[in-house]
């Protein structure tokens, strides 16, 4: 069978279904999004040379899709909601139905071609799910801190200071959690590892960076810079040259580098020269960090890809 036979499937996932569509033949049908209806799509596809296969990125609601898929060896394109609305927008497809959005996502995958990417391992995975819950328990940390300064109610202040001590203990469990299946997986206590040993990087920035960028020590420098959106982007247009800025990628990301960046700028010295650098040359304090926290990631990125710890230079 010949490429140009190849089909392109487009699947939009909900809570309760799977929406597939199959390009260009239009082909389209409703599975349900439980483990049997996963192996009855599946079963559809069989005897079809599948391309790739389009998904949305839904959280919860597509992961053991994802397996699925994985298990069966069809190739898949796991894409950004943004970039699939995008698109509908721009081929004139403005209504929104699961239906449609599954046809959308067939036609996205087969004009596109997006990149097919292995789903990220098991442990990564359940990793993800301790990461958001200790992110969501920080957060709330820092907003029971904050209420706790307004109150003036014997009763509330004591059960914010329970609710503190119940949220410090359940991120104690959570981090002995993530070391548990870091130390249960050689691959990633290796990559762990390696970050670790970059100055400024601590334990919670090195399970970040694996965890919101698994594809780290895959890419080329330049776009692990961009997936991380710390890749300036140029706003040009004849002689127009518009100021450069930083959009997009991912934010959970740039969050957690930006402390580790701060240290880099005192205790790593190709960092600490460059920052002053930046600073001497008159540039804002802003823009200089924004620059390091760049070199940070393309300095893990880089020794990922090599499978070497972070050495100093030598004099």
């Amino acid at each position: 069978m010949s490429e140009h036979n190849a089909d392109t499937v487009g699947v939009d996932i909900s809570k309760d279904f799977l929406d597939a569509n199959i390009h260009p033949s239009g082909i389209a049908k409703r599975f349900a999004n439980d483990a049997k209806g996963h192996r009855a799509l599946i079963a559809w596809l069989q005897g079809r040379q599948v391309e790739r296969v389009v998904f949305e990125a839904t959280g919860a609601y597509h992961r053991a899709f994802e397996r699925t898929l994985a298990a069966a060896g069809l190739p898949m394109a796991k894409i950004n909601p943004r970039q699939a609305r995008r698109f509908a927008e721009a081929i004139g497809k403005l209504a929104k139905t699961d239906a449609i959005d599954a046809a959308m996502l067939a036609r996205f995958g087969a004009l596109l071609t997006p990149q097919t990417r292995e789903p990220v391992s098991q442990t990564l995975d359940e990793m993800k799910e301790l990461h958001n819950a200790r992110g969501a328990l920080v957060k709330d940390r820092t907003a029971t801190l904050n209420r706790q300064k307004q109150m003036r109610s014997t009763i509330l202040k004591r059960l914010a200071a329970q609710r503190l001590k119940q949220i410090d203990s359940q991120l104690k469990t959570i981090d002995a959690a993530l070391a548990a299946l870091r130390d249960g997986d050689a691959a990633v206590k290796a990559r762990f590892d390696i970050l670790m040993s970059i100055p400024g990087i601590g334990a919670t920035t090195a399970f970040a960076m694996l965890i919101e960028m698994p594809e780290i020590g895959t890419m080329e420098n330049p776009q692990a810079a961009s997936l991380a959106g710390l890749a300036p982007l140029a706003r040009d247009s004849g002689k127009w040259s518009g100021k450069r800025s930083i959009r997009g990628g991912r934010a959970n990301l740039r969050q957690a580098i930006y402390m580790p960046a701060l240290v880099a700028t005192r205790f790593n010295p190709d960092f600490k020269a460059k920052y002053q650098a930046m600073i001497a040359a008159g540039k804002p304090a802003k823009v200089a960090i924004t620059a390091i926290m760049r070199k940070l990631v393309v300095l893990a990125n880089a020794l990922l890809k090599a499978g070497r710890n972070w050495q100093p230079k030598a004099a």
